[in-house]
């Protein structure tokens, strides 16, 4: 068991001069709190609402504020690394080299414009030379390699029911619009992205030499394709059902149920030596092996035509990226693109993640705040103990392993011990097409490398740099990178109140996914097994369900609910979030005391600083997109959705019968 550790040498109760420092940081945001907002009303927009009213978001973004939205301002200090590398001729082979030879390739549009699409005319011949199906699928896994999947999804990742070994996983593809309802509903909002869709794949087919007419024709026929390969899909709702979307299956059975896949053949033409895959959604590959023979041969091409044109597009010249940009437009709101020095700080981010990580730490992270998040990390593990304890609707049979899982959990704060090398990778200056093709040829052989092999627990899934964090079922994990490590979260100068409310949260949050409606179906090691009684997991089921359909009587647009089931489990993190934290800010001397800041409590600092973290305002495009495909709350709700099931947020800001978000007693959702 983890030893508490109080913070109580370096955060403790902010004297006069230190206060001052607070204020100058704006912690708490108090000459912006909209006091005509009563607390119980809306307390998003009673802490943020001045703030929300009076921001502009950048007409090359689809939002402003934090979360997501402050990597804008972190990638600019990424790009301050990258233009000091790329100014630079550095060792061949070096990580500067890599970085800073990508970044110029990327930059240099002269050259890019003048290349025009003549990278992509390899590949597209490959293409027209297509005689059947099987030189067909011949070309789809040659292009697997190369990062472009069409028709075929494979990774490779632990095996639920053996989480130390690693296999091969097929998915659900075969789609360019954001999920399946998107070829189905007729809201007149889909129907234009429908519209906008196939005028992109049109563009692209207009820019490569097709005629208006026939480009239009090709666009009908890659969007008929795709719509029957949608119809097939899962719903993201029934994509976070576990167990139904883990199918392992050995390659003899489905090479003679899928013949006009071929898997067998598929698999070697990618390298990928094993007898068995998970095939996580079935019918969609059912589908596809329907679709093979019945669809002729010369739709095909143009289906992979249109795939891979998309898939291209970003890394051509301008008129390409212009025709992406204007199709992506309608799902983000977005009205002028981001500069060509923010898209390639991004795609450096994406393609050379721990390479560019490595010189962002160096430059950017204080190595203090490894040590003083992890110890916020065990006391929001003790708080969390305690719930488990006192929970009257679990028996203690399953308490008991509930805290094991609770204890097993392994903890990465700020970057890897271990960092990826890319010394595969052959990076020029002059050649950005091909730059990418090598980074994502890299990305396929580590991958593969990993197949049939034990799982290596040190690796991360996201870059140093990134503002984010994130938990892991399969190795029970919770990772905090350097770029989440940052105001409004963390901060050496904030008080308890506003660490606990704001990282603490955070934390308090991965570890609740381990208990969600998905984590829970996971045990201390990471495989999907049952170690729940049969009575309370009935009870935590129930109380999952009053969750869901809290959170979708919520409306977000016009009439437009959250979706419930898609946002469970975040909601679930996020109220579990909030309790862990407040918890272990309880345990601190600031949490026990009663000393005014800015005439706010210790208690209502913590909750004012929940709702800075989220202060985030985004377009309505790009959040009528967000409800439909991402598991997240909008931030609104993952203010207002926690702290109205929260007595002690009632107890701060004295709620009252008559405020809009008080919920009475028996309604208030209570999990963990």
């Amino acid at each position: 068991m983890t030893k508490l550790v109080p913070l109580c040498v370096a955060i403790v109760l902010l004297s006069a001069s230190s206060s001052s420092k607070a204020q100058k940081r704006q912690f708490v945001d108090v000459p912006g709190i909209d006091q005509s907002i009563k607390p119980g009303d809306n307390f998003f927009r009673h802490v943020n609402g001045k703030w929300y009213d009076t921001v502009k978001i950048a007409n090359d973004q689809s939002g402003v504020g934090s979360y997501s939205f402050l990597n804008i301002p972190q990638k600019k200090l990424l790009q301050n690394i990258l233009d000091s590398v790329s100014a630079t001729r550095n060792t061949a082979g070096s990580v500067e080299q890599k970085v800073g030879d990508f970044y110029a390739s990327g930059m240099d549009m002269a050259t890019i414009d003048k290349r025009g699409h003549q990278p992509l005319k390899p590949i597209l011949a490959q293409i027209d030379a297509i005689r059947d199906v099987p030189s067909m699928l011949k070309f789809v896994a040659a292009e697997m390699k190369s990062g472009n999947s069409s028709i075929i999804e494979l990774g490779i990742s632990p095996d639920d029911k053996n989480s130390g070994f690693n296999i091969a996983h097929v998915a659900q593809a075969g789609t360019g619009l954001p999920e399946r309802e998107y070829y189905f509903r007729s809201d007149s909002s889909t129907l234009h992205i429908q519209e906008a869709y196939k005028k992109y794949i049109s563009t692209l087919f207009q820019l490569t030499g097709s005629n208006h007419a026939a480009a239009r024709q090709h666009a009908d026929v890659s969007y008929g394709i795709e719509k029957q390969l949608a119809a097939s899909h899962k719903t993201n709702v029934q994509l976070r059902d576990v167990a139904a979307n883990y199918n392992k299956v050995a390659l003899s059975d489905i090479n003679k149920t899928q013949p006009n896949i071929g898997w067998i053949t598929v698999l070697a033409n990618l390298g990928a030596k094993t007898d068995s895959i998970d095939m996580a959604q079935p019918a969609y590959y059912d589908r596809l092996n329907g679709l093979l023979k019945s669809v002729a041969i010369n739709d095909w091409k143009v289906y992979l035509k249109a795939i891979t044109l998309q898939h291209y597009a970003k890394m051509l010249s301008k008129p390409y990226v212009d025709a992406s940009f204007d199709f992506s437009k309608m799902l983000t709101g977005q009205t002028t693109q981001k500069s060509r020095k923010q898209t390639m700080t991004e795609n450096v981010d994406n393609y050379l993640g721990q390479a560019l990580g490595q010189l962002y730490v160096k430059r950017y992270f204080d190595e203090g705040s490894k040590k003083r998040v992890l110890d916020l990390v065990n006391n929001l593990q003790k708080a969390f103990e305690n719930r488990i304890n006192h929970l009257d609707w679990m028996s203690d049979s399953t308490k008991v392993k509930a805290k094991e899982k609770l204890y097993t959990i392994t903890k990465k704060i700020g970057y890897p011990d271990k960092w990826r090398n890319y010394d595969k990778v052959q990076i020029s200056r002059t050649q950005y097409f091909e730059n990418v093709l090598s980074l994502n040829r890299n990305d396929f052989q580590d991958e593969l490398a990993k197949l049939n092999k034990a799982v290596d627990r040190t690796e991360w899934h996201t870059t140093p740099s990134t503002v984010t964090a994130y938990y892991n079922p399969a190795l029970n994990e919770i990772v905090f990178p350097a770029g989440i490590l940052q105001y409004p979260y963390f901060d050496f100068s904030a008080d308890d109140a506003i660490n606990y409310g704001g990282i603490g949260m955070v934390i308090g949050h991965e570890l609740t996914h381990a208990f969600d409606d998905q984590g829970a179906q996971y045990d201390k090691d990471g495989n999907v097994k049952n170690w729940w009684t049969k009575e309370d997991y009935r009870k935590f089921k129930e109380r999952t369900q009053q969750l869901s359909a809290l959170y979708g009587s919520f409306t977000v647009l016009d009439t437009v609910h959250i979706k419930g089931g898609l946002t469970l489990g975040e909601n679930t993190a996020d109220n579990g979030g909030v309790a862990m934290a407040y918890d272990a800010f309880k345990l601190t001397e600031q949490g026990k005391g009663t000393v005014k800041i800015d005439g706010y409590t210790p208690d209502q600092r913590f909750f004012l600083s929940i709702a800075r973290i989220w202060r985030v305002k985004t377009r309505d495009a790009f959040l009528r997109t967000y409800v439909n495909t991402n598991p997240h709350s909008p931030a609104m709700w993952r203010v207002n959705g926690p702290l109205m099931n929260f007595e002690p947020f009632y107890r701060a800001f004295n709620l009252q019968p008559d405020d809009k978000n008080y919920k009475a007693e028996a309604e208030r959702v209570r999990i963990w």
